[in-house]
């Protein structure tokens, strides 16, 4: 049985993460990644120390900014301040935080169900 979501053409489906790299619609992104539904761009994020929520212009500085931020935080939960998660949600998404193997699954399963989903994933090695 094909458990593949059904993703229209053109949509940024995340097909495998490992190795400190993902693959997204058939192309290999070494390191952190923001995923949308349009596109994928490289995040100048090695790890969830030091971050701020200034990390998150690329989402939160978007023309449509996305209800919905996985943060994925590598090969487990990593919790960030209360603080910064506040300051992404007064800009428009709620920030869920999961590992990011999780993450990835949770994405493909809101991009099929249509949702303004957008993803910030640290890499698993």
């Amino acid at each position: 049985m094909d458990v593949t979501p059904l993703i229209p053409e053109g949509l940024q489906l995340i097909e495998a993460y490992g190795d400190g790299a993902f693959r997204i619609t058939g192309v290999r992104y070494e390191g952190a990644v923001f995923v949308f539904p349009d596109e994928t761009q490289f995040w100048q994020q090695a790890s969830v120390e030091g971050l701020t929520a200034a990390a998150f212009a690329p989402v939160t500085d978007r023309e449509t900014v996305p209800e919905i931020l996985l943060l994925g935080t590598g090969p487990r939960t990593e919790f960030i301040l209360p603080s910064i998660r506040a300051e992404v949600r007064e800009k428009g998404p709620v920030v869920d935080i999961m590992d990011t193997g999780a993450a990835c699954r949770t994405y493909n399963v809101l991009l099929a169900e249509g949702r303004r989903v957008a993803a910030a994933l640290l890499p698993v090695d």
